[in-house]
């Protein structure tokens, strides 16, 4: 029952308070602000550097597994499906999804952990939204009249917002982000864009590792079940591997389309006319139905129950973990072995927080190289 959204739609007209930069840009008539911030975040460094760091299995396990920037277009094509069906800001939708993931370290939630625990030592703490929001702002280096990408509000707003709230109590310099208010629907609906990527993509990856076999995930995850059974009437007689291809296909459909339906039943509920009244009410709309929710919060318990933490895994966690808080304190009790660039910030941003920065931005293999080279240098 999809319905158009698109008065409740981010507008994207000239005077827009979320189309504004922090310098000034000059108009472009072949292309919408959300569009050239598209372009943007795509031509950037830190986006590029997405294909070097995990998903959830190494590049060195094998090619074919996701990395963060294949999983990153795979929520931007969701994320667009979505926002195109509701009648919503697609170019926003879609460039959000782009930027999504932008703020996380290498060793997907693992380095995330150990970078978090060798901050809180220092009365502070890693969030890959609020870094995020530091590398576009200020560590890309493109333009000769300023730092940072010079990206709209809408955008930098979703990309704080897109995940989770934040008040200005606890976050005071994040006051322009209007956090006394509910992200519009466009980012509300990205982290879902993400679970649904996710969801499909963590299941196919762990079979292709063979740390889990499609018939134990369709004992275990009834969604995935009932699609499978779907499949196989249709397609007798086939390989499991492309049975359980199409049911993954299918269980996207199943989950996209419920968000979509459920995202158009919320906001028609409550009566919402503008973007005025997403921004108003008490809690986000974007959401599942319960039904698929329940469905959705049992495939994730499974993954985690037999994918995230299995013993293969749990070996790579604790080898990043390792890595990233030796390199961390290899740098905090030797700042000058740093790059003379981020040494130079120390003074201004703290020596913690420049020595996470750079841990942040890094690939797998570039981590790696450094540990190697740290090691060599501690044996000397």
């Amino acid at each position: 029952m999809a319905t158009d959204l698109h008065r409740c739609a981010v507008v994207a007209d000239p005077g827009d308070l979320l189309l504004t930069r922090v310098y000034p840009a000059p108009f472009r008539p072949s292309r919408t602000p959300f569009q050239r911030d598209r372009e943007r975040i795509v031509q950037a460094r830190a986006f590029r550097r997405l294909a070097g760091k995990t998903q959830v299995f190494t590049s060195r396990a094998s090619d074919h597994f996701r990395s963060r920037l294949t999983h990153t277009i795979e929520v931007a094509q969701i994320a667009r499906a979505v926002a195109t069906a509701l009648g919503l800001q697609e170019d926003l939708a879609e460039t959000l999804a782009l930027v999504h993931d932008i703020g996380h370290p290498p060793f997907g939630h693992a380095g995330e952990r150990a970078l978090d625990r060798c901050l809180k030592r220092h009365g502070s703490g890693f969030d890959h939204n609020i870094h995020a929001l530091r590398i576009v702002e200020h560590f890309e280096l493109r333009y000769a009249a300023h730092r940072g990408l010079n990206l709209t509000l809408g955008v930098r707003e979703g990309i704080i917002k897109h995940s989770r709230d934040y008040s200005v109590e606890k976050h005071p310099d994040l006051e322009g982000f209007l956090l006394d208010q509910r992200p519009p629907l466009e980012a509300q609906l990205i982290d879902l864009a993400d679970e649904i990527a996710y969801l499909t993509a963590d299941l196919d990856d762990g079979v292709e590792s063979g740390l889990l076999e499609i018939g134990h995930i369709c004992e275990h995850v009834g969604i995935v079940a009932r699609c499978y059974k779907t499949v196989e009437r249709v397609h007798a007689g086939v390989d499991e591997k492309f049975l359980f291809n199409e049911a993954l296909q299918l269980m996207q459909n199943v989950l996209t389309d419920d968000l979509i339906e459920n995202t158009a039943r919320n906001t028609l509920a409550i009566g919402a006319e503008s973007l005025t009244d997403i921004r108003k009410h008490a809690s986000r709309l974007a959401l599942f139905s319960p039904e698929v929710e329940a469905q959705r919060l049992q495939e994730k318990q499974y993954l985690y129950d037999t994918l995230y933490t299995c013993p293969a895994l749990e070996h790579e966690h604790d080898k990043a973990e390792e890595v990233v808080t030796a390199l961390f304190d290899y740098w905090i009790n030797d700042p000058e072995e740093l790059p003379v660039s981020h040494f130079e910030s120390v003074e201004n941003q703290g020596l913690a927080r420049v020595v996470a920065d750079y841990i942040a931005g890094m690939t797998d293999s570039f981590i790696l190289l450094q540990y190697a080279q740290i090691k060599r240098a501690v044996r000397r």
